[in-house]
């Protein structure tokens, strides 16, 4: 025959242990306190400005007319161009020409000015914030538009051409 006495002692025992369960009471050792941790401020570098191509070539071209001064003509473009020379220009990281090419031309002699006129300029402006991060060449065109005596002016900043009329 079974004890009453110690059943009803299992059974007090068991309520207990799950009155103490249910408040929340634990024999577990007490989760360690954070500490705080300082992590020192560096300034966050702002990100490049936004520079469009077009804004590139307007340096670009200001830096090869305020170089070659004597081959430069102001005012309006003639309504007739004795001569068109478009250059094909790749430049690195740092303004330095790698490459220069004659694009589209009928003047040998108004390519030679455009082409000498450029190489006196370098090195340009650097390109930066155009193209991606890891190119280490960037290539553009340019024309230079010219007027008598193989004076030049530069499209990207150029005027408009008087009409012929």
């Amino acid at each position: 025959m079974k004890n009453p006495h110690r059943s009803l002692f299992v059974f007090f025992a068991l309520i207990v242990l799950a009155a103490l369960a249910a408040c929340g009471t634990s024999t577990r050792a007490p989760a360690p306190q954070a500490r705080a941790v300082t992590i020192p401020l560096t300034p966050i570098p702002a990100p490049p400005p936004t520079r469009t191509l077009d804004a590139y070539k307007a340096d670009v071209a200001r830096h090869v007319m305020q170089h070659n001064p004597e081959r430069v003509f102001e005012g309006e473009l003639p309504p007739m161009l004795p001569a068109v020379v478009v250059l094909n220009i790749t430049v690195d990281r740092a303004g330095q020409l790698a490459d220069v090419q004659v694009q589209r031309s009928r003047d040998q002699g108004a390519s030679e000015v455009a082409l000498a006129s450029l190489r006196r300029s370098g090195p340009l402006p650097p390109p930066d914030g155009l193209g991606p991060e890891h190119a280490d060449l960037m290539t553009f065109s340019e024309t230079f538009l010219f007027g008598e005596r193989y004076l030049f002016q530069i499209r990207t900043l150029a005027g408009p051409q008087r009409s012929g009329l």
